[in-house]
């Protein structure tokens, strides 16, 4: 009995040891042992009825309705209050939640795991565990949730990961968790280290885990994020510049996105913790769990989409220990090599510019996307009433009076800026896409806040001249509406400018200025700060410590396309103009195949008439064009998650590779009929030869 119980003993002490290292051994340890990097766990079961996972109790018309859910008392909402809200905004903000989109016909809460359209409001009982991940200091914390439903098997074991897209927080990818609760599989999340809410450094407030404020000091290594500055340098920053806000993301001085892809393998972590906790058998008169639930016994799918997508197929790339079995992800961020010596041709013709960070797109974006949407070929576009055109047009002048453009009239300048894009690696179908970027400064909020991300950037560096702060009736930096803040959690998404907190241009002439309607130093116009966006341009080349550090952070974000043979789907739309295909899947497509040759089992499915923001095809009023225009992405993200668990679960055929056709609804522009299945064409298992993309040589070969 003796020497059993060491056996024991020393089986639990490697399983603690392994779990303070890796990512990923100890979900192979033989006894469930929590790992040392998980704190602050907490646990709440929901009854499927007053509450859920999926829906936070509001069901899918509670989803549908325009009327978000409100708080008691909007300056302290509570925990159950933000959680609703917060699943209420994430889910939206991914999907097009309108029926005529296919709500609730194709996708949504009542359509179950087999397709059908139901009678259900799809809500699902089930128990939620969120933690963070730390490294002792509690300054990372990043957040890490499983979703466990009620309909869980033990003796068929699936985890779905759904890491959040963009920078949003923890529940940033409840759309696509949707999936796997439906099916009855865990669900694993993660925030990567980003988030929504900030930390307020003039009231010195900070979330916590659950979306409540506290006072740092109070919160202390409980805060989900607290900016790494002591007293003496808020306080010095909160004089020379007040009301300001640092945001996870941007300020964390950690460069989140080097660890997205293990931060996505601890939820898978976490998640066979949690599942063995439950189900895994006590060890008679130890009162150890053996681990019953393991890689082994269990099909793991890694999915997400936007920067969830890359974290997933990050995540793929670091396993070595057989975590994940299979990917499926939807339009995602992926940082191709410096050099990955892969080519891509469409409809026979090499595109020239290929495989470029997304730091080196967006800052491109952020000089010419303004400039472009005025350009008479994109005359009407979706967003036009949106964009300040007398400021375009001096960002126009501007850029030709840097030498960054050569023609004359306003209309040829804009028209050169289009061409500058499209000849940078934008899709002609994304041209029409640029002006509704620019009406909502896409560009300038990606390029600030990887910029400092990726620099490593203290908020109190202010660099390139922005910081984020409220603004009042004319732009000048005011303090922000206490209820928008305590809000933010459920509401933001963590690139400001969002939920009222917005970019700021501490260089403006004469003082600090909404960075929208700023100066140019060096101009005198309103030019949307063409100084700021050439000055985070020049970082990428630059020889600054900003810019060395920024490239070297770039470094650090770099994927190898080892997927170590993991069936694997990608789909992406041909006009996506925030992640464009050519930077992004495409050569991640051509690289994979060459990495890995024969063992390579990654099917590249481009859907056309398909873009990023499915959310904007849901905004027929707001953004009429995008319905006549476009098919939801997120119903092909569905269909790959299914090819990909058929084939893990049956061996099922994957599809090849392939374009999928689809046709859009047509009609009025914000009243376009209905969706129908003539619009969205299944993924073919072996796609007709023109629509059929191949890979010769080092070359993805994408038929037109």
């Amino acid at each position: 009995m003796q020497a059993r119980i060491t056996v024991i003993a020393g089986a639990v002490a490697l399983a603690a040891a392994a779990s303070a290292g890796h990512a990923a051994p100890s979900a192979h340890a033989p006894f469930n042992v929590k790992p040392l990097w998980l704190t602050q766990l907490r646990t709440a079961a929901y009854d499927g009825v007053t509450d859920d996972l999926l829906t936070a109790g509001l069901g899918k018309t509670g989803l549908t309705s325009a009327v978000p859910p409100a708080y008691a008392d909007p300056l302290h909402p509570t925990a159950t209050e933000l959680r609703r809200a917060a699943i209420y905004n994430n889910y939206r903000a991914l999907i097009d939640p309108t029926p005529a989109g296919g709500f609730g016909r194709f996708y949504g809460p009542n359509v179950d795991a087999a397709g059908n359209v139901t009678t259900s409001e799809g809500k699902i009982a089930g128990t939620e565990y969120i933690a963070y991940t730390d490294d002792g200091t509690g300054r990372r914390n990043v957040t890490l949730m499983v979703q466990l439903p009620a309909s869980f098997d033990p003796a068929n074991p699936c985890i779905l990961t759904a890491t959040s897209s963009g920078s949003r927080g923890i529940y940033g990818g409840i759309s696509t968790g949707e999936w796997g609760l439906k099916r009855g599989c865990a669900v694993a999340y993660t925030d990567k280290g980003t988030g929504a809410a900030p930390h307020d450094l003039m009231a010195d407030t900070v979330p916590l885990i659950d979306g409540t404020r506290a006072a740092a000091t109070v919160a202390a290594s409980t805060a989900q994020f607290r900016a790494p500055i002591d007293d003496t340098q808020r306080m010095a920053f909160n004089a020379a510049t007040p009301n300001r806000f640092a945001f996870k993301h941007a300020h964390s001085q950690r460069n989140p996105e080097k660890d997205w892809g293990r931060n996505t393998l601890q939820a898978v972590e976490f998640a066979f913790y949690v599942l063995n906790e439950r189900y895994g058998r006590i060890v008679p008169g130890v009162g150890l769990k053996l681990r019953t639930i393991t890689p082994r016994n269990t099909i793991v799918i890694a999915s997400s989409v936007s920067n969830g997508g890359g974290s997933a197929i990050a995540a793929a790339e670091l396993d070595t220990e057989g975590l994940i079995d299979g990917v499926a992800v939807g339009e995602p961020a992926i940082e191709m090599p410096a050099n990955p010596a892969v080519a891509v041709q469409r409809g026979g013709v090499a595109v020239p510019t290929v495989a470029r960070t997304l730091f080196d797109f967006t800052s491109l974006a952020n000089l010419y996307q303004s400039c472009a949407s005025q350009a008479p070929s994109v005359a009407g576009a979706p967003g036009a009433p949106f964009v300040i055109a007398p400021f375009a047009v001096n960002r126009c002048a501007s850029l030709k009076a840097k030498g960054l453009l050569a023609a004359a009239t306003p209309a040829e300048q804009a028209e050169e800026a289009l061409q500058k894009l499209r000849g940078y690696g934008w899709e002609p179908e994304s041209s029409v896409l640029h002006t509704s970027l620019a009406a909502f400064e896409v560009a300038p909020a990606v390029s600030i806040t990887f910029a400092n991300a990726l620099a490593r950037a203290s908020v109190v560096d202010n660099l390139c001249g922005y910081s984020f702060a409220g603004t009042d009736a004319i732009g000048a930096p005011a303090p922000l509406a206490p209820t928008l803040l305590a809000g933010m959690f459920a509401v933001g998404n963590g690139v400001p400018p969002s939920t009222g907190v917005q970019l700021i241009n501490n260089l403006n002439p004469g003082a600090p200025f909404r960075d929208l309607l700023s100066f140019s130093p060096s101009t005198g116009l309103q030019d949307f700060n063409l100084d700021g966006a050439m000055c985070l341009r020049n970082l990428l080349t630059g020889t600054s410590a900003a810019a060395v550090n920024l490239q070297r952070g770039i470094d650090e974000t770099r994927r190898n396309g080892d997927l170590h043979g993991k069936p694997t789907v990608i789909v992406h739309g041909r006009a996506d103009a925030l992640l464009p295909v050519n930077h992004t899947s495409r050569p991640y497509t051509a690289l994979n195949k060459v990495v890995e040759g024969k063992h390579s089992r990654l099917a590249y499915i481009e859907v056309a008439n398909a873009q990023h923001f499915d959310t904007f095809i849901g905004l027929p009023t707001a953004l009429p064009g995008y319905d006549t225009r476009y098919v939801p992405l997120h119903l092909y993200l569905n269909r790959a998650l299914d090819a990909v668990y058929a084939h893990l679960k049956t061996g099922a055929a994957l599809p090849a590779s392939q374009v999928v056709r689809t046709l859009p609804r047509g009609g009025t522009p914000g009243l376009a009929p209905a969706l129908e299945a003539v619009n969205v064409p299944p993924i073919a298992i072996t796609p007709a030869p023109a629509d059929a993309i191949t890979v010769q040589g080092n070359t993805l070969v994408v038929p037109d």
